[in-house]
Parts: C-alpha cells; sequence; structure tokens
C-alpha cells in the first residue's frame, strides 16, 4: 500500500528547472529516505509533499502528487493537508513558549478546547515521541529552555500531537550530537509501524541504519530507488555506486 503516488512532476523557480520528471510511489508505514548531494532536489521534493513550496515566489509545479489517491495540487484543504502530512525541519524550532502549549498548539488551532482532551493529547504525543520522561515535571517550562536533541523530539511530538498520516524530516539530526541523534533514530524505528515517514538525509549510514526503502536524487531527478538493503549493497546504476562509494558528493 502507497501512501504518495507521484507521477511526472516536474518543479521550477522562475527559470531553474530544480526538479525533472520525477515519478516514485512511496509506501505507507515504512521509512523512505531521501539521498543524494546538496542541491539535488531532495528537499524541494520533500516540501511539495505538503507542499511547502506554495511558499516561495515564482514556483511552478506540473504532474501530479496524489495522497491516498486524492491530488494535493488538486482542491485539497491546505490546513488539513498538513494536518495529514506533518513536518520536522533540520534545526529544532520549538515555539517560545511552554513544553504543554507547544503540544497543544496544534489541536488547539483544530478546535479542541477541553483541558482533560488537550492534557490527553500532550501526553500521548510526548510519549510516542520518547520524551515524556524527561519533560513530565517541567510541562509549563519554556521549551526553548531544553537541549538540542530534545528540542528536536519536542517538534516530532508536536507534529505528532495533529495525528498526521505522514512525517516528513528533513535532515532532522544534521544539528545535534551523536548520543540525539541515536535516540532520534530509535525514535523513528518506534514510530514505522503508526505512521508513513520520509526523511530527507545527507548521512549515507543513517539511511542506511534506519530506512527500508532509498531514493537517490541527482541535479534534480531519481537516479535510482529500491529496498535500502539492495540499493547500497548492489546499486543498479553506477552513479548510484560512485556516490555511496564517497567518489563524489
Amino acid at each position: 500500500m502507497n501512501c504518495f503516488e507521484i507521477k511526472d512532476l516536474h518543479l521550477y523557480y522562475g527559470a531553474f528547472h530544480a526538479l525533472k520528471n520525477v515519478s516514485l510511489d512511496i509506501a505507507a508505514k515504512n521509512i523512505t529516505a531521501f539521498i543524494g548531494p546538496s542541491g539535488c532536489g531532495k528537499s524541494t521534493f520533500l516540501k511539495t509533499l505538503n507542499r511547502m513550496n506554495d511558499l516561495v515566489e515564482g514556483c511552478v509545479i506540473k504532474g501530479s502528487v496524489q495522497l491516498d489517491g486524492e491530488d494535493i495540487y488538486g482542491g485539497i484543504d491546505l490546513s488539513r493537508l498538513r494536518r495529514r502530512v506533518g513536518m520536522v525541519f533540520q534545526k529544532p524550532n520549538p515555539f517560545p513558549m511552554s513544553v504543554y502549549d507547544n503540544i497543544a498548539f496544534g489541536p488547539r488551532t483544530h478546535g479542541v478546547r477541553k483541558r482533560y482532551e488537550l492534557d490527553a493529547i500532550v501526553e500521548g504525543a510526548l510519549k510516542d515521541a520518547a520524551i515524556w520522561d524527561e519533560v513530565k515535571d517541567r510541562l509549563k517550562s519554556p521549551a526553548l529552555g531544553l537541549s538540542g536533541g530534545q528540542q528536536q523530539r519536542l517538534c516530532i511530538a508536536r507534529a505528532l500531537a495533529v495525528a498526521p498520516e505522514v512525517l516528513l524530516l528533513d535532515e532532522p539530526t544534521s544539528a545535534l550530537d551523536p548520543i540525539s541523534t541515536g535516540k532520534i533514530e530509535e525514535l523513528l524505528l518506534a514510530l514505522r509501524d503508526k505512521y508513513s515517514i520520509i526523511i530527507v538525509t545527507h548521512n549515507m549510514q543513517q539511511a542506511a541504519r534506519i530506512s527500508d526503502t532509498t531514493v537517490f536524487f541527482l541535479l534534480g531527478e531519481i537516479i535510482e530507488y529500491g529496498e535500502t538493503e539492495t540499493l547500497f549493497a548492489r546499486p543498479a546504476n553506477k552513479r548510484t555506486e560512485a556516490y555511496i562509494t564517497g567518489r563524489f558528493g
């Protein structure tokens, strides 16, 4: 079963052709990793999956992106799309408010007002993000007082609080130390059964450790994709082999 089906996708920033003829099925309840050198289009593609590129002036998108059979560039409500497809960015970006209010922000936006409902959502999201035990006694404290790794798990909890189907992560551990990185990786592996997870990573070892499927981008095109184990052990394309063996990128 697929969560996304992308067909003949082209993306332009003005005259620059950033994504070229991208066609890809992304499996549900799976971890899919996007790898490739800087500027190859992997983050740009990730942002097309919840229409973050709509915010970029001069961006033109052609082709089809379907989420569970629904064209997200058709008449879909944007707030509903972003509720279904959550996003976590490269640098932790908690809101300048308490830990509790960070997690409750999304549910409140979608109409949840009762305290006991919010309490249950906050606790559930923090537990899902494997940070409840670290913050349960400081829910009223500023989120900005947490460590970098804790802030990133808080941002994941914030995304989970609105019960998304898909979680997009754009290099979520690149600003973190190895211990925090390990905790995020363990967390993503634990979440795989509940959510469809798509991660952009510059760290090929990370892709090999946690993903089920890997997609290799180069110059705005998909060069190769398949089961992670197979792609790393027996790449079918010489450019993939050159990249994963460190000969460029």
